[in-house]
């Protein structure tokens, strides 16, 4: 975005907070920077404010934008289909129209009155799943044999409590299969050396930072932590495990109130409403676990198929033209705005 010319008043990754224990120490300079938000466009009004995710933080804003007369759109709706189902009431309050990457969640607003469209998932349309493996490896560096990608988080907190692990099973897995690369995907300088601290002068591991689409190219099988990292692989058609911890306070809170009410934490499950990837949560993250379904995943071509042939049909599902059909709505809002015949 800065690229394309926006203008940024803060660095966004001042949001990349997550969890419930976890964002209380940033609270009050999260709220600053919302107050600090709030002023700026109650001065200069925008002609439509698209929040883009970070539903906690944007949708306040939303809210006041909208009694303000500005029109309001949030591109990725927030999953109130799994967890904190009365969050509906709030995007009611601040949205005229919500933007869904996934099939099924217009169909769950629209029974709660919010209006939204389904405009399909950018990534189908940016990854290309066909991609020479054999160029990726090449970029990489990698020797000949199986490779082995982790994708342990994009947020510092997720890499903290995830690197211990993701290492440790690539250690079992380096042990146990020959000529087995091992790299390690990190999206930012942050997390790249946060990751890389914990596997010092190992040289098993390679840690890599913005190379992502790279390293899941060239890879064989992934370890990867839950969320956005899940889809991507998926439409890389990568076969994979996915693992996630959060803080223990965070999880018994989770846990005890009952607060997720979907099957599945991983998107690929999620759309295929289907256990296509194995799961493993919590305390199941650990070597015992992740290691012998990874390994089969390394060694037998007929085990990655079961997952492969899964990914393409969700490819198909999400590549709707993302960016053109979200453009599309929000000009189809703001014409409506402007119409001398709108209420």
């Amino acid at each position: 975005m800065r690229a394309a010319g926006c203008e940024l008043l803060f660095d966004c990754e001042e949001l990349a907070v997550m969890g419930l224990v976890e964002v209380v120490r940033h609270l009050p300079r999260l709220l600053r920077r919302r107050r600090e938000l709030l002023r700026h466009w109650q001065a200069q009004p925008p002609d439509v404010f698209v929040g883009i995710d970070a539903p906690d933080f944007n949708l306040g804003l939303a809210r006041r934008l909208k009694q303000s007369g500005v029109p309001t759109v949030h591109y990725v709706c927030p999953s109130v289909w799994a967890w904190r189902e009365k969050r509906v009431k709030v995007l009611r309050r601040s949205l005229d129209h919500v933007l869904c990457l996934l099939p099924f969640e217009p169909d769950f607003l629209g029974r709660h009155d919010i209006a939204a469209s389904f405009v399909g998932h950018p990534l189908a349309a940016e990854i290309d799943a066909h991609a020479s493996v054999e160029n990726a490896r090449a970029e990489l560096g990698l020797a000949a044999g199986p490779v082995l990608a982790l994708l342990p988080g994009s947020r510092r907190s997720e890499v903290e409590r995830l690197a211990d692990p993701f290492i440790a099973t690539a250690r079992r897995l380096a042990a146990d299969i020959p000529n087995l690369n091992v790299v390690a995907a990190l999206a930012t300088d942050a997390t790249r050396l946060a990751f890389a601290a914990r596997c010092t002068n190992d040289p098993s591991i390679r840690v890599v930072g913005g190379q992502t689409r790279q390293v899941l190219t060239a890879a064989t099988a992934v370890l990867v932590a839950s969320g956005t990292a899940t889809l991507e692989t998926a439409l890389h058609g990568k076969p994979m495990i996915v693992a996630y911890r959060l803080s223990p306070l965070t999880y018994r809170i989770v846990k005890s109130l009952n607060l997720v009410r979907a099957t599945h934490v991983s998107l690929p499950n999620i759309l295929a409403d289907s256990p296509v990837v194995p799961e493993f949560i919590q305390d199941a993250v650990n070597v015992a676990t992740l290691a012998p379904p990874l390994a089969a995943l390394l060694t037998d071509a007929a085990c990655r198929q079961e997952q492969t042939n899964e990914f393409a049909k969700l490819r198909d599902i999400l590549a709707q033209d993302a960016d053109a059909r979200s453009a599309h709505v929000v000009e189809s809002l703001l014409s409506a705005q402007r119409s001398p015949n709108a209420n």
